[in-house]
């Protein structure tokens, strides 16, 4: 089985509905020459590639390589200023905008390792947690992270692991918006026991 992620550029950063609509309308054209992305992108992408027209370029790859060459993917998307959307999951990458921590990851528990990820990603991430996705967490390493799972169980760690336990989606993207912004406020608004 392969999986697969399509590259293009986008003047704005876009959500997933529109990112979705874009990866289905190029699925159903031939694929062609690609003009519109540099060939020298094309060269770096992992897996097989494909080019279709105005630049949209669809990357496949085999399931048992997914996490490593989508991460891949992902770094090289960004690199060169390029949305990368990810069909199987559901979930856009931009550009921008990012949060304040130079290296930051965003983890998952299936799998999705990514770099420095757009905020819009983030908040779409948070509505995937399940038995398949168990948690997600903003990791700076060696300094701090946060992470929560199912049931909306935060994990803050600096320098002290504490808990608490939200009761709406919303309050956990506000927290996690806010850890990667740099404010603390999430700190404030709940109580946390060690």
């Amino acid at each position: 089985m392969s999986v697969e992620l399509m590259v293009w550029d986008e003047p704005e950063p876009i959500g997933r509905d529109q990112a979705r609509a874009t990866y289905l309308a190029v699925k159903r054209a031939e694929p062609a020459d690609g003009a519109g992305l540099a060939p020298e992108v094309v060269k770096e992408l992992p897996g097989e590639v494909r080019l279709y027209p105005d630049g949209h370029v669809l990357v496949s790859m085999d399931l048992d390589s997914m996490d490593e060459l989508s991460a891949q993917v992902f770094t090289i998307a960004r690199a060169h200023g390029l949305v990368c959307y990810d069909p199987q999951r559901d979930l856009v990458h931009n550009v921008a905008p990012l949060g304040v921590y130079e290296g930051m990851q965003l983890h998952t528990g299936d799998g999705m390792i990514v770099h420095d990820p757009d905020l819009g990603l983030v908040d779409d991430v948070l509505g995937t947690l399940s038995a398949q996705n168990p948690f997600a967490a903003l990791v700076n390493f060696g300094r701090h992270f946060i992470q929560v799972s199912p049931g909306y169980e935060l994990e803050y760690k600096e320098g002290t692991l504490v808990r608490t336990t939200v009761t709406e989606l919303e309050e956990v993207r506000r927290a996690f918006r806010e850890y990667a912004t740099g404010d603390r406020s999430f700190l404030t608004r709940h109580e946390w026991a060690a």
